[in-house]
């Protein structure tokens, strides 16, 4: 007779999963989030209709890199202070029900911050990416096209890079805090002085500050691929030493 006992196939990765999906969903809910893409959107919004009265009553075309670069740029401000505020709060916010939500369930901690930490910097890039080129998209309709293809990924992937390195150092300091207002002080005081201490550099030293300020040039095509490959290196280093802090600091404490 057939054997028909099968081994029980464990998946030890469910719990990661599980954590990912909840945390994703928490987080399209959350009125922080939502208020982030409707503010984005209502401001990129005002700022082109402000540009088609221009085009349409003076006549005035600029061409599309100067306005995206603003347009990006500002956004790109703009969203950082949002975002810190959403991945402050990551694990900081859920002091109370994370014993039984760890602690008594078959779920470690190393997983429960990687799913909490992926669902964030998915969250925040996709969301980022898509409002970029529904903003691009209808920029180009308003203005003179001067961009680069290269040149506009090569903006989308800077951006991009940044935000990663705020959002995960959001949800490292809100594993190492208590409170999400301490969480939201701290990561504040932490971008504030690296941005300052980035500021006296040499000027050929490409800081987040001179990236943004250079973005019509890279959305033409000119930039400096070296030094904004090591920018965005670095700021996947920060990304990685943040998280690697937040995890073993998360996995070693009492909650």
């Amino acid at each position: 007779m057939e054997n028909v006992n099968k081994p029980i196939v464990i998946n030890r990765w469910l719990p990661y999963w599980a954590v990912l999906q909840a945390d994703l969903q928490q987080t399209l809910q959350s009125w922080v989030y939502r208020f982030w893409v409707l503010l984005s959107l209502l401001a990129a919004g005002g700022f082109l209709v402000y540009r088609l009265g221009l085009v349409h009553e003076a006549g005035f075309i600029q061409p599309a890199s100067k306005w995206i670069g603003e347009l990006f740029r500002w956004t790109m401000l703009g969203s950082v202070s949002l975002i810190v505020v959403l991945t402050a709060g990551t694990i900081s916010s859920e002091r109370g029900s994370m014993a039984d939500s760890v602690l008594s369930r078959g779920i470690s901690r190393y997983q429960y911050y990687l799913g909490k930490w992926h669902s964030r910097i998915i969250s925040v890039s996709l969301t980022f990416l898509g409002m970029c080129v529904l903003l691009y998209g209808a920029s180009l309709f308003l203005l003179h096209e001067d961009l680069s293809l290269l040149g506009c990924g090569m903006g989308l992937a800077v951006a991009l890079m940044l935000l990663l390195a705020v959002a995960s150092l959001g949800v490292a300091v809100s594993a190492i805090c208590n409170s999400t207002l301490v969480s939201v002080a701290l990561v504040w005081a932490m971008l504030y002085g690296g941005g300052f201490l980035l500021t006296l550099l040499p000027a050929h030293y490409i800081t987040p500050d001179r990236a943004l300020n250079r973005l019509p040039y890279i959305l033409q095509g000119n930039y400096d691929a070296e030094g904004l490959g090591r920018l965005m290196l670095g700021c996947l280093g920060v990304s990685l030493i943040a998280a690697s802090v937040g995890m073993a600091y998360f996995a070693r404490r009492d909650i």
